[in-house]
């Protein structure tokens, strides 16, 4: 049985805010049995942004009973159910919130509409309530009023659920069992990380820095850790962690340069038993016999020199490199994609100008190569990465100099009136290493970045 739910309320954090509206539909896999709804007293002022928002005012709660008068039938409601909602961390974390004040531990599994819309129904531009509901031609009818977008994800579940019940059976997320956990974890704190773009740190009992990740949904993933019961390797680490700090780093790129440097710098003893090199193949050159510029995938175990571009399989290389060779009419031969004594097959088909066979000047042919490796690498360029910040008032950044980087750091909103000379003091800086530069162009080659401002 699952519950489709959604709630209006004070403000955005579960922390600070209260529900002012409610609505709960029940679902047995067919058709809507039960539902219930109410407005709520939240005993505090609504901002006016939000009456603007929802058109729910202080007159309208003023009269309504409180969450602790309807608690008991929310409880009786949900009771063996799934609780479902679109960005369900929120409505949940709200009931979660309003029943603690009340010293009632709620818990129920949980399922996200947003989770699992994107990977049931793909292809839409956006998973936003209002706009995968209007793709589907779902209408709403009362929206950013709990009612009326609570049968609107219901309708939304419903569509889920006909495609593919099984698919959307994997998305439920069972609660955390504290027996499983080591017993200083305050589970508390996991519940109060913000599910944004960030690096998540593990420590034991000691302390200790036992194990760095990084995600676009730290608390997300955080607890599929502590849900990891079913290898030797995760169970261990779940029993080690007494405690979980964060950090927002906003951009995806910061995350991974974050999470990079702590663990060269800590080495937590979870990160060399279960790290591996996510990037094993690289695009390397090399100048042949005959003066020409061959374009190689292979191992970077054995390589000392940075690679051109990095992968995580040989074949997405492959994949890359024939593109660059059709982009840059380079030879598939000399490339290392094509064996043969005499000349390639685009040769044959001219879409290969010969370098295979020594037809065209080395210089000729090497030129493209080189205008190829300009566009992705970072040789002797300086310039700005700029991209989302930790909130809504911050850009982040990211410093190449002449061809190295330099560090990052964040900047208030306004700071792009400034010149780019003066962003530096915006910069904290930092070494470069090969795993660095490896994540900078992996990042450039796949456009991930928002912008980047040349000095």
């Amino acid at each position: 049985m699952f519950v489709i739910v959604d709630v209006e309320t004070t403000g955005g954090s579960p922390q600070n805010s209260k529900i002012t509206e409610l609505a709960m539909y029940k679902f047995d896999g067919t058709k809507i049995i039960e539902e219930f709804s109410t407005l709520l007293n939240p005993e505090m002022e609504i901002p006016e942004f939000i009456v603007r928002l929802t058109g729910i005012t202080d007159q309208m709660v003023a009269n309504a009973p409180k969450f602790f008068e309807v608690a008991k039938q929310i409880l009786e409601f949900t009771n063996n159910c799934v609780f479902v909602a679109h960005n369900v961390s929120f409505d949940y974390g709200m009931f979660r919130s309003e029943f603690k004040r009340l010293g009632y531990d709620f818990r129920l599994p949980h399922l996200c509409t947003v989770r699992s819309s994107r990977n049931i129904l793909p292809g839409h531009a956006s998973y936003s309530l209002g706009k995968i509901t209007r793709d589907l031609g779902i209408s709403i009818v009362g929206r950013h009023r709990a009612g009326g977008d609570a049968l609107a994800t219901c309708k939304l579940f419903e569509i889920i659920y006909k495609k593919d019940e099984q698919k959307l059976r994997s998305f439920i997320q069972d609660e955390l069992n504290p027996k499983s956990l080591h017993p200083n974890l305050d589970l508390d704190t996991i519940e109060a990380i913000p599910n944004k773009t960030g690096v998540y740190l593990f420590h034991n009992e000691f302390n200790e820095l036992i194990y760095v990740g990084k995600s676009i949904h730290i608390r997300t993933r955080v607890e599929q850790h502590l849900r990891n019961l079913k290898s030797v390797k995760g169970l261990k680490l779940i029993q080690d962690i007494a405690s979980v700090k964060f950090e927002l780093c906003g951009s995806e790129l910061i995350a991974l340069l974050r999470e990079s440097e702590l663990i060269k710098e800590k080495q937590p003893i979870y990160n060399r038993k279960l790290r591996k090199n996510h990037f094993p193949f690289g695009l390397f050159d090399e100048l042949d016999s005959n003066g020409y510029i061959r374009l190689k995938v292979k191992s970077s175990a054995k390589e000392t020199a940075y690679p051109i571009a990095s992968f995580t399989s040989k074949k997405e290389g492959t994949s890359y490199l024939l593109k660059i060779i059709e982009k840059y009419k380079l030879c598939q031969k000399l490339c290392d994609l094509y064996n043969s004594s005499g000349g390639c097959f685009q040769y044959s088909v001219k879409t290969c100008y010969g370098a295979c066979i020594n037809k065209i000047n080395p210089n000729e042919y090497n030129q493209r190569v080189n205008d190829f490796v300009t566009t992705i690498t970072l040789e002797n360029k300086t310039f700005y990465i700029v991209d989302k910040g930790r909130n809504n008032s911050e850009k982040s950044l990211v410093l190449i100099e002449n061809g190295t980087y330099r560090g990052h750091g964040f900047a208030p909103f306004h700071f792009h009136g400034k010149e780019a000379k003066d962003w530096k003091k915006y910069i904290d800086e930092q070494k470069e290493n090969k795993d660095i530069r490896t994540i900078i162009n992996q990042f450039i080659r796949k456009g991930q970045i928002e912008r980047m401002i040349e000095i």
